[in-house]
């Protein structure tokens, strides 16, 4: 649709376009309303228990957490039993792979089962952990922690194992019970256990 005429642009056509042109935008900045209030703006929740304080079993629910909690997800990771391991500071630096009855060795349970494995087991992950420039650890608790995943420690647990609060990372919940961790998993949108 041409504005033009032999003077020049046609000013009322002008106006009519851009009346148009903001109806438009008025309709579907209301379809979008719309669209946001059927959605909602609720934020997806995840909530990990986790339970296995081996090394290799430490990367799996601090990776999935910090990668929800990048997403803007709200995160918790109740570590119950082993997994209080963790979050323990010292302990955490220690942290070894189990080398029986892991599917993934290549070796048969009875090598597996000398004193030595499971050492030897860790520092050859920990070599190709380093290698890869893979984080650690002690960086993917920080990295949670800097995304906002609550890593939280059962209480029963550290009562029971004697930990303190001091000993866990800074910024660590401590104080946690199991009803806690419940509800949070009551209300998310995925539960895994670890």
């Amino acid at each position: 649709m041409s504005t033009d005429t032999p003077q020049g642009p046609d000013p009322a056509a002008n106006a009519e376009e851009v009346a148009d042109l903001q109806a438009r935008i008025d309709e579907l900045e209301d379809e979008l309303s719309a669209v946001k209030s059927e959605v909602g703006d609720d934020q997806k929740k995840m909530t990990i228990i986790a339970t296995k304080g081996t090394f290799d079993m430490a990367y799996p629910p601090l990776i999935l957490a910090s990668t929800a909690a990048a997403f803007g997800w709200d995160v918790v990771v109740f570590h119950t039993f082993w997994g209080l391991d963790i979050l323990h500071e010292e302990k955490s630096k220690n942290l070894k792979m189990s080398a029986v009855g892991n599917p993934s060795m290549p070796m048969p349970n009875a090598v597996a089962s000398l004193p030595f494995m499971d050492s030897m087991a860790t520092k050859m992950m920990e070599k190709k952990i380093d290698e890869q420039g893979t984080a650690t650890i002690e960086e993917l608790i920080e990295m949670s922690l800097d995304t906002g995943v609550d890593l939280q420690a059962c209480q029963m647990t550290m009562e029971l194992m004697d930990y303190e609060d001091e000993e866990m990372y800074d910024d660590v919940t401590t104080g946690v019970g199991a009803a806690t961790a419940l509800e949070h998993m009551a209300d998310a949108d995925i539960q895994l256990l670890v």
